[in-house]
């Protein structure tokens, strides 16, 4: 396929602007461009062409199963966009006065509710974007808290699981605390030995995961709530994978006090290309003061910004927050009503019936029931026929499949995690499975056509280390670099692992 500059030829418009009949300003010298800019020539139906064609190589969930695990990529409800385009919504402007948006702040107010009740905690604030920056929100809350108590300077830690998302580590730093590892047992859960030798009067806080990203339920989370409860610290529950307990567990039951919820992925919102997305923060009773402001309240039934909170840690976001993640997730919720349960019911069923099928054809590093997701390994197959779960996953695209994560959770050597989400009807789950079990069975017999693949796919199998280490990322006409000899530069260089 062409580069649309490649496409280009001289003189082609797709419309004409009219010149209107005003004088020309006098550019300065300095600010002259010698040359015109290099910008492409096309007629309008090319131009057309071109976008749509690649739209049609782009992969997504309207197109295809995407088992993305940890990343709960479900189908979004066209129902939803109906709605968020209605023009009260649509239109409104972020600083329409609060007279005029009440609807609106109504809305806001009733899904703050919502998922103060599917926490089990007693306040919400929608301003994060992202559950990354709710997490970072999550944690400048935690030191809001000490330091109002006077113990900024002592509570210096933070411990997340090993098997932890890569933002939580990075918030942690990012918040200024101190990071601490702890390890995971043979069961998946965290090890209670390993957690007590480092919980102590320097704790502030803990950042779990539950399900973690093994895909399973900690069975000791009471006694690790009162861990870091006992010593005076705070429980901080990423909820990533809160897709597999709504309405059937509640992290302020299990004793955590802080929750962010990723809007995009438990309550359906299109978030591939890194956006948009949407991490609201869920704090008991005591955190309450400290969250950012404004806050949407509601006073004889009628709806306001409160910026009277004189212990608030500020804004985190520009104005209330994305607005049409929470349209489209109050009518998601809404859709579910009582049931929201179910949800999650067949998201576990999911998960664990693919679970079922796939556990002799490849390495179980647990031996549990999972919850929403699981983790697979292809230690075996890399042992016995030479082949990687990254080659597992490039010949799952040859079967029109997105491939799961692989090389994550890092505690898993040659990782694939995998979730199906509630969306997907069993048809498609054995046709994933019937995949992965002839993949598994190739690896034996032909390890080479999974080397090579994917076979069927407008771009083969990639040079990883090469692509990373000489990166080309603009056209450069007729500048073209020399792209042969060894990227390693003499080292034996493995393509980079992670989810």
């Amino acid at each position: 396929m062409k580069l649309i500059f490649e496409r280009s030829k001289p003189g082609r418009r797709a419309a004409a602007i009219p010149k209107p009949d005003l004088p020309i300003p006098e550019v300065p010298e300095d600010l002259r461009r010698r040359k015109p800019p290099r910008l492409p020539e096309l007629a309008e139906p090319e131009i057309v062409r071109h976008f749509t064609a690649l739209a049609d190589r782009t992969f997504g969930v309207d197109t295809g199963f995407y088992p993305l695990g940890s990343c709960t990529m479900k189908h979004n409800p066209r129902v939803n966009e109906r709605v968020v385009s209605l023009p009260g919504f649509r239109d409104l402007h972020p600083l329409q006065e609060e007279e005029g948006s009440q609807g609106a702040l109504e809305l806001m107010w009733r899904l703050q509710e919502i998922l103060a009740e599917v926490c089990g905690l007693d306040a919400v604030s929608l301003q994060p974007a992202a559950g990354s920056q709710g997490e970072l929100t999550g944690l400048m809350l935690m030191r809001a808290y000490f330091a109002d108590r006077g113990e900024a300077d002592r509570r210096r830690t933070v411990i997340t699981a090993d098997t932890a998302h890569g933002t939580n580590p990075a918030s942690v730093t990012m918040a200024g605390f101190d990071l601490q590892k702890v390890e995971t047992d043979a069961r998946g859960n965290l090890d209670l030995d390993d957690l007590r030798a480092k919980v102590n009067e320097e704790t502030a806080g803990l950042m779990l995961t539950n399900p973690s990203t093994l895909g399973l339920f900690d069975e000791h989370i009471e006694e690790v709530a009162a861990i870091f409860h006992d010593a005076g610290a705070l429980l901080y529950y990423d909820g990533a994978n809160l897709n597999a307990v709504c309405g059937i567990s509640r992290p302020g039951d299990m004793g955590f006090d802080i929750v962010h919820i990723n809007l995009h992925k438990t309550f359906s919102q299109p978030h591939g290309g890194g956006g948009p997305g949407g991490g609201p923060i869920a704090v008991r009773d005591i955190l309450e003061p400290f969250l950012p402001v404004p806050a949407v309240v509601r006073a004889d039934e009628r709806f306001r910004l409160d910026y009277d909170r004189p212990k608030s840690i500020g804004k985190v976001r520009g104005f209330g927050g994305p607005f049409g993640v929470f349209v489209r997730s109050y009518a998601f919720i809404r859709a579910y009503g009582p049931a929201l349960r179910e949800m999650s019911e067949v998201a576990v069923l999911n998960a664990n019936y693919m679970l079922a099928r796939l556990r002799n054809a490849y390495e179980l590093p647990f031996d549990r029931h999972c919850m929403h997701e699981f983790v697979l390994s292809a230690r075996a197959l890399k042992r016995e026929h030479g082949i990687t779960a990254l080659d597992v996953a490039k010949r799952l695209m040859d079967y029109r499949f997105h491939p799961p994560t692989i090389y994550f959770p890092l505690i898993v050597p040659e990782a694939l995690m995998i979730e199906p989400t509630e969306t997907e009807p069993k048809e498609t789950l054995d046709a994933f499975c019937d995949a992965m079990l002839e993949i598994a069975r190739d690896a034996a017999k032909n390890s080479k056509l999974l080397k090579d693949a994917p076979h069927h796919r407008p771009v083969r199998r990639l040079d990883e280390v090469k692509a990373a280490k000489r990166a080309i990322v603009r056209y450069q006409f007729d500048e073209h670099p020399d792209l042969g000899g060894d990227a390693s530069e003499g080292e034996a260089v493995e393509a980079q692992k992670g989810a």
